[in-house]
């Protein structure tokens, strides 16, 4: 059905590569998130699947059958843009069918597409107006129902939230989660919003300069990143990321301050390393490491303590009230259960090595 695959594509425009060799599988069905910073390659990656760029080198295939040298119209994909992209002089009904239309459907058979898909958005009042006369969430949602309309096998999202206000955003994601849940149709989306990547993929593929860095579910890539990048990429407030060295089982800030690894440093050797904490695997404890408070940020659901431990900053974020001033001292201590511990050469995860590993 909608499985695809990605091999081994480049794409260069002159003598700048800006996409290195990526691949990757999406199993039909599936919704896959494309992630990282602007300038990564992600929406390069997207519009190469949609066969609006030319693929350099590599292969893309959707259903079993290579696309290289199809045109868009020729993929069975539909894609939602950043833009929405709709014809001002259509209405909302004009503007679902139209694609419907070219195709020259029959228009009993156009128009009951087109209503069911009105039907699945909470579009049915508004089929008679114009994009002028709708909110940005609604014009979004009739770039969906036209893509819905024409039952792909693979949908196409190009960043189709940045544009509304965040209330918005989070109504909007739910309402495109629900609609794959109802569709079942192989879905890749584009964003360089990491929350819209946790709440609603299967899958995420973080993107950094041209290459893949990690692929997983949101759980997976949030517990157990391959690398410092990802490690700070995902998750907001992002994780703290403390530079020294590993020393007897413990980590040795650039103060002589000293925080017991545990089972996270088990067989490693001494040497430089960075220590990862998130930010809400911080507790108070007389016994922990001293740290200056700069700012206090409450959220209302939580208290977001911004800090200095040994001249980097900290981010430590609690459940409960935090009543301090900056300038004042607090005393915190991360789970030795949940820490990260990154090779200081070159970012990559380093693991314990237990006995089973030892064997």
């Amino acid at each position: 059905m909608g499985a695809m695959s990605v091999c081994n594509v480049r794409k260069n425009y002159g003598a700048v590569e800006v996409l290195h060799g990526v691949s990757l599988d999406i199993h039909d069905g599936e919704f896959v998130i494309l992630v990282g910073p602007s300038g990564c390659g992600k929406s390069t990656l997207l519009r190469m699947i949609a066969g609006l760029e030319a693929i350099t080198s590599g292969e893309i295939s959707i259903a079993g059958k290579v696309v290289n040298s199809l045109p868009p119209k020729d993929r069975d994909i539909a894609m939602v843009f950043q833009s929405y992209a709709l014809y001002p002089h259509m209405t909302v009904k004009e503007n679902m069918g139209f694609s419907l239309k070219l195709a020259r459907v029959e228009k009993t058979e156009l128009d009951a597409r087109v209503a069911a898909a009105a039907a699945m958005l909470s579009l049915d009042p508004y089929l008679d107006r114009y994009p002028r006369q709708l909110s940005g969430g609604q014009r979004q949602r009739v770039a969906m129902g036209r893509a819905i309309v024409r039952n792909p096998q693979v949908y196409l999202f190009d960043e189709p939230l940045s544009n509304l206000d965040a209330k918005l955003r989070v109504q909007m994601r739910s309402e495109i989660k629900q609609n794959h849940q109802r569709l079942k149709t192989t879905t890749v989306y584009v964003t360089h919003d990491q929350i819209e990547a946790m709440t609603m993929a299967d899958r995420i593929v973080v993107m950094h300069d041209g290459i893949i860095e990690q692929m997983g579910t949101p759980l997976e890539l949030y517990d157990r990143p391959s690398n410092r990048f990802v490690a700070s990429f995902i998750g907001s407030p992002s994780m703290n990321m403390f530079e020294g060295g590993l020393k007897g089982g413990e980590f040795v800030a650039a103060d002589g301050s000293r925080i017991a690894l545990g089972a996270a440093a088990a067989g490693l050797a001494d040497g430089e390393i960075v220590l990862g904490v998130r930010p809400e695997h911080f507790s108070f404890a007389p016994a922990g490491i001293s740290v200056e408070v700069l700012t206090v940020e409450p959220t209302g659901s939580e208290t977001q303590v911004m800090a200095e431990f040994a001249g980097a900053p900290v981010t430590a974020a609690f459940r409960e009230r935090v009543e301090a001033r900056p300038g004042e001292r607090l005393n915190i201590l991360p789970d030795a259960g949940k820490l990260h511990l990154f090779d200081a050469r070159t970012g990559r995860r380093v693991e314990p090595v237990t006995a089973l590993q030892e064997a």
